[in-house]
């Protein structure tokens, strides 16, 4: 059963059931889950585990009795009194240690620790306060504190026509698109360790049978690593993926767009006249590259076409249609699952598709610096 959905039931019977009755109920629940049933109930509940310790306790001592309960009910109001009743200083204090707005108060005894429980549990005991952890943990959610991680949310200093210059490029897209000319968007994803190293995710497995791989995620010499630059056409919602294996320069990158263009573009644009290219700021694409200008003007002058070059304004990669239409369905495929070898790194990009139609073709490419020419390298391809 599903937390919430256990904490939906408890609401709605817990005002017909009386503070025993609570007991036993919660205390049913955790036996009959089995082992962790006591910390799943409090969890859901709200209840302490001492309580429902107490009401597994009881339903024994019931069973031993011959199934025949007490009448016992602790009077309204009885009982021990809250910790903020008798301590009143309580509640406030705890709300300093942990309000964001005090937290670079000099004064504050945990300044430079984390925030835990235990930590926020002795710098009360240390201001005088008789205090334990699981009433610190339930004062935390009174005050509405929850566990949160950071969230990415600022890019940094921008630009004033950082807008518009997201509605050039849209505009410009729509026109070439419009007029039958093709749109690519092009990046360099995430470099991969190649071997068995663990990569993120979960995948279906026996039970009990988890991919075995290695403790340290120190290269390997003889498999290097994997660097795959992408190609996605915007309209034909295809992709093509090249796989180095040893750098990720501006010469590799020109030369993946030569290779989708033989093997993809040309084919799907016989007509076509114009190639725009969109990609950010940074990496072998980069608007300050000199490389890869020198690069995309050798594949015009091959191909014949005229090329666009927009770049996105920095600092704002994730916008690229690539990264969300195509390397996220390339992770998704391949997830929990060890690149063992290029091959199986190629495999694995070429496999992932989508239901509203995605394709891609990988290859793997080896860069390698031609004779004579120190600044700059080839992709000799070897397909897969």
């Amino acid at each position: 059963m599903e937390p919430a959905k256990l904490t939906d039931i408890y609401e709605s019977l817990k005002p017909l059931l009386h503070e025993r009755s609570r007991r036993l109920f919660a205390g049913l629940l955790a036996q009959a889950m089995g082992r962790g049933g006591i910390a799943f109930v409090s969890r859901a509940t709200g209840l302490a585990r001492s309580g429902i310790g107490r009401g597994l306790a009881e339903l024994a001592a019931i069973a031993a009795a011959g199934g025949v309960p007490g009448n016992h009910v602790r009077r309204p109001g009885g009982g021990r009194k809250r910790a903020v009743e008798h301590d009143p200083t309580l509640l406030e204090d705890l709300r300093r240690l942990v309000d964001p707005a005090t937290r670079g108060d000099p004064e504050s005894p945990l300044l430079w620790v984390s925030k835990s429980i235990e930590h926020l549990t002795a710098a009360l005991r240390d201001q005088g306060h008789r205090v334990g952890r699981e009433t610190v943990r339930l004062l935390l959610k009174e005050l509405d504190f929850s566990l949160q991680a950071n969230r990415k949310t600022r890019e940094g200093k921008q630009h004033r026509d950082r807008d518009a210059q997201f509605e050039c490029i849209a505009q410009l897209a729509k026109d070439f698109l419009a007029a039958q000319q093709p749109v690519i968007s092009v990046d360099t994803k995430k470099k991969e360790l190649v071997g068995d190293f663990r990569n993120g995710g979960r995948e279906w497995q026996p039970e009990g049978e988890p991919e075995a791989v290695r403790m340290h995620d120190f290269p390997d010499p003889k498999l290097g690593k994997a660097i795959p630059y992408g190609v996605y056409d915007v309209h034909a919602n295809e992709g093509w993926v090249s796989v180095g294996i040893d750098h990720d320069t501006a010469a590799f990158a020109a030369t993946t767009i030569q290779r989708w263009w033989e093997r993809m573009g040309a084919v799907r644009y016989p007509d076509a006249r114009y190639l725009m290219i969109t990609g950010d700021c940074g990496g072998s694409n980069s608007n300050t590259n000199r490389l890869w200008k020198t690069s995309l003007q050798a594949f015009a002058d091959q191909s014949g076409l005229t090329l666009f070059v927009s770049h996105l304004p920095p600092g704002t990669s994730k916008w690229n249609k690539i990264e969300h239409r195509m390397f996220n369905r390339i992770t998704e495929n391949w997830r929990g699952r060890p690149l063992i070898s290029l091959e199986v790194v190629v495999n694995l990009i070429a496999g992932a598709h989508t239901k509203t139609g995605l394709r891609i073709q990988a290859e793997l490419g080896f860069c390698r610096r031609p004779s004579g020419q120190p600044g700059m390298k080839q992709l000799i391809p070897a397909e897969t």
